[in-house]
């Protein structure tokens, strides 16, 4: 089920909050009903895999409380490695086994059949990833484990940030769990941070699909220079309103049922350096790797080379989180050598130039590693990189037009994206810290000004999103499969 569909926004969301608002204002019996509501969403759509969700509850909770017993690292490793089985077989599995060198002479066989129905379960690297966190944050004393299965479960499962984030930390909920605060002031501006991410979703990244799609599928050789830069442009766009639209409609429903999720995109494309843009964007994965793998392999406290080989190592590994697939691992390289080059200096560089340099600068950088990305395959990567530099003379400028793309509708999507990809709206209607920071920043409520211009732009927006979502076809958000 897709928060930016018909089911969700008008049947499902308001059964569920009519039910919870008339329920006793008793955090368990509601939290029963949250994760009643969260298994049923979940359900909706994976049906029998709803079953490798309960399992994942099952295994957290219960190694949790033997962590919490026992204070033996045994128990932690044992849950950590199990989580990540189930992670490696559902996501992984394919993947390494087209990899063996010996694949061609087991065609046709019961195992290659097995291996060709293993089907990816939505959500399976957010909420593995979650556990993990709980199960290590246990065994560092950071927190108890708890013994209520009604929270843990809520929280592995909780349907606002289930399918694609942000990553919750347990600490960051457990009062919530226990104690939630709402108020109608909370309950507003969860609505409007709902709206607000719809419109990021259904209004922009759907609309820019359509011409992504259509020069990632042309052959090589007909992708020219114009259509190159365009089609990664419109994708740097795509992706950043797909995902962030998710997570600021998952933190606006925390809002409303009185949750404060982390923020998890902070305006990543003004960032001055690929070491700021890692701090702006998928902000929850960037600190969980941070965390839990950085950190523990010695982070920068060994020595430079040591550094550089734990900064790879990650990138690596946050590459083929997101996708089983070698391009992937190019695509987390090529984003940790350049964070090894700005750290042997080109960082200081970047510092004392003018911010409008180094912007272009991390820009280009990234809207390289979007081709990679995106494209199909790493031979296809390579030449629209090649495309973009001028370097593809097999590409003739006769085989296609960019206007056949870039019509006026796409145009103005374009220039909306560009603007709100930098604080410029948030300077005008909100003060203090909103001013730069993202709208979904949770730490505290905005001061709105202009409030009356800002309300109803905000129901503007709504009807423009339903008058979209009853004329588009199903468009699954990026990172549903992730």
């Amino acid at each position: 089920m897709l928060f930016s569909t018909i089911t969700f926004t008008f049947y499902f969301l308001p059964l569920f909050l009519i039910v919870y608002s008339l329920l006793p204002d008793k955090n368990q019996i509601r939290n029963i009903w949250f994760l009643f509501g969260s298994l049923a969403f979940y359900y909706w759509g994976e049906q029998s895999y709803i079953l490798l969700i309960l399992a994942s509850i099952l295994l957290n909770y219960s190694f949790a409380l033997l962590i919490d017993k026992y204070k033996s690292a045994i128990y932690l490793v044992t849950g950590v490695v199990l989580n990540l089985s189930l992670l490696i077989y559902f996501k992984y599995s394919k993947f390494i086994f087209n990899s063996l060198p010996f694949i061609d002479q087991l065609q046709d066989t019961s195992i290659v059949k097995h291996i060709d129905s293993i089907y990816l379960p939505l959500g399976i690297s957010f909420f593995t990833f979650q556990g993990v966190a709980y199960l290590i944050d246990v065994h560092k004393q950071n927190i108890k484990a708890d013994k209520n299965i009604i929270n843990i479960a809520s929280y592995i499962a909780m349907f606002p940030q289930l399918i694609a984030g942000p990553i919750v930390r347990y600490q960051t909920v457990v009062l919530a769990l226990n104690n939630r605060q709402v108020n109608y002031r909370k309950i507003f501006w969860g609505i409007c941070l709902f709206i607000i991410g719809l419109s990021y979703k259904i209004i922009l990244a759907d609309n820019l699909a359509e011409p992504v799609d259509r020069i990632f599928n042309l052959p090589i050789k007909q992708i020219t220079t114009p259509l190159s830069w365009f089609g990664s442009i419109a994708y740097s766009f795509q992706i950043y309103f797909d995902f962030c639209g998710y997570s600021t409609m998952a933190i606006g429903l925390g809002f409303i049922l009185g949750f404060k999720f982390p923020v998890n995109f902070n305006f990543p494309y003004k960032a001055t350096s690929l070491t700021e843009f890692w701090r702006r964007w998928h902000i929850t994965l960037s600190s969980w790797f941070r965390d839990y793998l950085y950190i523990p392999l010695g982070g920068n406290k060994k020595g430079n080379i040591r550094t550089y080989f734990n900064l790879i190592i990650v990138f690596i590994i946050c590459g083929f989180w997101h996708g089983a697939s070698w391009k992937f691992l190019v695509w987390g390289l090529f984003h940790g050598t350049f964070l090894i080059i700005e750290r042997l200096g080109f960082k200081r560089i970047l510092d004392k130039i003018p911010s409008f340099i180094s912007n272009v600068y991390t820009l280009f950088i990234v809207l390289i590693s979007w081709i990679i990305f995106r494209s199909k395959s790493l031979d296809q990567s390579f030449a629209m990189i090649k495309s973009l530099l001028g370097f593809n003379p097999e590409a003739k400028i006769k085989y296609w037009n960019l206007a056949e793309f870039l019509s006026p509708f796409i145009f103005l999507i374009m220039c909306f994206s560009l603007l709100l990809c930098f604080p410029l709206a948030n300077k005008i209607f909100f003060s203090d810290d909103y001013k730069t920071k993202s709208i979904a920043f949770s730490d505290d409520l905005p001061i709105i000004k202009f409030q009356y211009v800002f309300y109803t732009g905000i129901l503007i927006l709504f009807f423009i999103c339903i008058m979209f979502m009853n004329s588009q076809s199903y468009a699954p958000f990026i990172y549903f499969r992730f």
